[in-house]
């Protein structure tokens, strides 16, 4: 895939809660990974303020071509590998001292129009964050009614989401992204002022399922407790509930802080903390970073630290992981 560069008319990225998250887990040194590469903001943050090396790891070839002055800029203090956080112990190679996820997708993808992220720019139905594999377009062509109505609904929180399905079903194939999106507003009540684009739903959902995102992130969660050693700072930003929800259960239950669910029943037998949190609560951004970025209007930021203690067996179908599988995508 060509490198392409965003329109000089849209603002830079701006990495979301880059100070707070820089401010918990200072003092910095040692090998890091950043496993949402992207325009390399947390990158540079990190090498700035003390990290040995970064290890940048990101899935879209596009951004590791644009990230050459960065390289140029720190050398050997900066590795690049493209491929998928899920697999970063195996990029890392040895015990990390810390780990930087920006979960979702990037002003930088949703600004180029060919990469099909964005419903507000023409381009064709693309949404995949890597290479190869089935497209988005490939995804509402081709999935039953049924199908993308659980896609909606699960990845999504679209109320609508049968609604939509069928109105999809009606009126494909679909070849770009206005297209989409106007179908999918055409059957929802204009917003009022104030209120999201009635596509914004059904583009997230389709974005997460075309690239398996949940899969990706409680995968990557687990190889995060892999990689780190003890003392290892790990830090993830999330954007919308359904994110956070998954990140907040895997280190409730990593640090052994779970909440009993009833207090009548009987206790349960103290599990052993991979992570000490260092946050009961997220962070969140503050006024002045929402002024200046409004993207960091939802997001939080969740840390921990990894303790000595060895790891166990995960039971996945307590994070909160949503919706059934893609059932779209064929089986390996």
């Amino acid at each position: 895939m060509a490198a392409s560069r965003p329109p000089e008319s849209v603002a830079p990225h701006i990495s979301v809660l880059i100070d707070p998250l820089i401010k918990a887990v200072s003092p910095l040194s040692g090998l890091w990974l950043d496993g949402t590469f992207g325009a390399g903001g947390y990158t540079r943050r990190l090498l700035e303020a003390g990290a040995d090396t970064v290890i940048g790891v990101d899935r879209d070839p596009t951004a590791l071509e644009l990230a050459a002055p960065l390289k140029d800029e720190f050398g050997d203090r900066l590795r690049l590998v493209q491929g998928r956080f899920s697999e970063m112990d195996l990029h890392a190679g040895e015990p990390l001292d810390g780990v930087v996820l920006d979960l979702g997708v990037s002003s930088m993808q949703l600004d180029q129009a060919e990469r099909g992220f964005s419903f507000l720019r023409e381009g064709p139905l693309d949404m995949r964050m890597e290479a190869g594999g089935p497209s988005a377009a490939d995804l509402v062509n081709t999935a039953s009614e049924s199908e993308l109505a659980d896609i909606l609904y699960h990845y999504g929180e679209e109320r609508a989401s049968r609604r939509i399905a069928r109105t999809l079903i009606a009126v494909r194939p679909f070849e770009n992204t206005l297209q989409l999106a106007e179908a999918v507003a055409s059957c929802l009540p204009r917003p009022r002022p104030g209120q999201i684009h009635p596509a914004t739903r059904a583009f997230q959902a389709i974005r997460i399922a075309v690239n398996d995102e949940f899969g990706e992130l409680i995968v990557g969660l687990e190889a995060a407790e892999r990689a780190l050693k003890p003392g290892g700072k790990l830090a993830v930003v999330t954007f919308h509930s359904l994110e956070d929800r998954v990140v907040k259960r895997f280190l409730q239950a990593r640090s052994g802080s779970k909440p009993q669910a009833n207090r009548y029943a009987p206790e349960v037998e103290e599990q052993i903390a991979q992570f000490r949190l260092l946050s009961r609560k997220p962070i969140g951004p503050s006024d002045e970073e929402i002024a200046a970025n409004p993207r960091a209007r939802s997001a939080k930021l969740r840390l921990a630290e990894r303790t000595g203690a060895p790891i166990t067996p995960l039971d996945r179908t307590s994070m909160g992981l949503p919706g059934p599988k893609d059932w779209w995508k064929e089986t390996p």
